[in-house]
Parts: C-alpha cells; sequence; structure tokens
C-alpha cells in the first residue's frame, strides 16, 4: 500500500488496542465490555479497515484503560480471532490472542426465564461452549442452547 492510503490514528501513551475484531462489530465489543465514552478516555474505533490476514477488520483503541480477564472473556465471543495489545508509555508490553474458554462463568444470563440461575438463589450462570467453531453455547442448568445473538440482543 502506498503512504496515502495508510490509515492515519493517534498512537495512545497508555491503555488497550483491540486489533482484528471481524469487520462491523467494533460497536458490539465496545456494548459488550461496557465502554460508553462517559469516563472521559479518548476511545478510536475504526471500521472496515483493510487487512493483510483478512479482507477487513475493525479495531478499537481505549486510553487509560486495561481489560480484564472477565472482559477478555466477553470479548471471545464477539471477536475470537481479536488480539489485545496493551500499551504503556508508547510501548507495547503485552500482546494477547483471545481464546475461546470451555465455559463462561458469571458473565451472561441465561435467557430462559425459568432456569435456576435466574432464581432469587445465588446461582452464578454457567454457559458451556459445546461447538467453538459456531460459537453454540448452553446453560448448564436447564441445558438451553444458546448463540451469541441470544445474548447480546
Amino acid at each position: 500500500m502506498s503512504d496515502a492510503s495508510q490509515l492515519l490514528v493517534r498512537r495512545i501513551k497508555d491503555g488497550t488496542v483491540i486489533d482484528h475484531i471481524e469487520a462491523g462489530k467494533a460497536l458490539v465489543v465496545l456494548r459488550i465490555i461496557d465502554i460508553t465514552g462517559k469516563d472521559g478516555n479518548v476511545i478510536t474505533v475504526a471500521l472496515n479497515v483493510p487487512s493483510n490476514k483478512h479482507v477487513k477488520k475493525d479495531i478499537v483503541k481505549v486510553e487509560n484503560r486495561f481489560l480484564l480477564k472477565y472482559e477478555t472473556d466477553k470479548l471471545a465471543l464477539i471477536a475470537p480471532r481479536a488480539t489485545i495489545n496493551i500499551i504503556r508509555d508508547y510501548k507495547l508490553v503485552e500482546k494477547r490472542k483471545i481464546q475461546l474458554p470451555d465455559s463462561i462463568i458469571g458473565i451472561f444470563r441465561c435467557p430462559n426465564l425459568k432456569c435456576i440461575s435466574n432464581s432469587e438463589e445465588d446461582i452464578r450462570p454457567i454457559l458451556d461452549i459445546v461447538d467453538k467453531q459456531r460459537i453454540i453455547l448452553e446453560c448448564r442448568y436447564c441445558a438451553r442452547t444458546l448463540t451469541i445473538n441470544d445474548l447480546v440482543s
């Protein structure tokens, strides 16, 4: 690519860069990890950026915010091929590949209102991932089969 066609996005001093998000999913990524912009941190979202690995990708940069383990688990469902880059003082200090875990514990509630995990009892919802390619989940308590769309809609 020529210099004229390169994406010009400001570097961040400290924060997180979520790279290699499937094209068109960056806004869902922001919603799922509860990044609203209300905290005052600069957020850069690039949609449909040309990619060498895939035809197009999305990128999210969040200054002064570092993703926690449970947030990475959430991202694994939405953007399983994404990469998390931790930046400190303008330098890449950690690069994490997102890996889809075998189970998602306590992050998403089962949409089955009759499921015991939605009762008054203190039961953490557990969703087992039964198909990592198509991202099919199953509630460990009521055995309801779910897709990611069931969880984020």
